[in-house]
């Protein structure tokens, strides 16, 4: 898949995780009903952040790495008709493990 689309520059593409559909009591949510994870998993990365003089910075994150990113980070696309994710790397706060 990220053959076909490749990010530029400092963006990544991200597979959201997937949501909990139930509650701790057990409760089953409908989909429109269930936040949406504010984790995944980087699938594609661009070449990296233009800094002003033109130098191009590698980004801190690689293909396969699990994250974090902001509750309303990034552009949703569908690709190959998978959700995915299209973000800013400033827009990820962190890696997890």
């Amino acid at each position: 898949m990220s053959a076909k689309f490749r990010p530029l520059h400092d963006r990544v593409l991200v597979r959201r995780a997937s949501n909990d559909e139930k509650t701790a009591g057990g409760i089953i949510l409908p989909e429109n009903a269930q936040e949406k994870p504010m984790e995944g998993e980087v699938i594609a990365i661009g070449s990296g952040h233009i800094n002003d003089n033109g130098d191009v910075r590698p980004l801190d994150v690689k293909k396969g790495d699990k994250i974090i990113f902001s509750k309303w980070a990034g552009t949703e696309v569908k690709i190959d008709g998978e959700d995915l994710m299209v973000m800013k790397e400033s827009d990820i706060i962190g890696i997890i493990g």
